[in-house]
């Protein structure tokens, strides 16, 4: 998988599964098959309204989408837009990996040199480590 390009993950949407409320909605979501905020509220420790709008924010993201059934909206996941939030972890996961393998490479460079006293030398510090 290539780099994060910047700008390639949504602000938006991480935003809206930065909260764990909302995580665990999704859970209950996929988990069920879907939902209602009135059954949702049932699962968590937070009133209707609050599930409400938790539900709204997810929605904006794209992460669920909402159909009248009866007097309340039964909202399911979005498979698209979670996929592609899985997507946009696995690549900053990815991106983070490399980062922290040439940090460790570094490290290990250190660590052979003879200490003779003199400041290690830092070369490349400027490559996006």
């Amino acid at each position: 998988m290539t780099p994060v390009a910047a700008g390639a993950v949504d602000d938006e949407l991480w935003s809206a599964v930065g909260d764990p409320t909302r995580r665990r909605m999704l859970d209950i979501l996929l988990a069920a098959g879907g939902g209602t905020a009135t059954s949702l509220s049932d699962q968590l420790p937070i009133s209707r309204q609050a599930v409400a709008k938790h539900l709204a924010v997810l929605d904006r993201a794209g992460l669920v989408h909402g159909a009248s059934a009866g007097r309340e909206r039964r909202y399911q996941i979005s498979e698209a837009q979670f996929a592609r939030a899985v997507a946009q972890l696995t690549a900053v996961s990815d991106a983070w990996d490399r980062r922290l393998a040439r940090i460790k490479r570094i490290a290990e460079t250190i660590q052979r040199q003879p200490d003779d006293g003199r400041a290690p030398s830092h070369q490349g510090r400027g490559s996006g480590v």
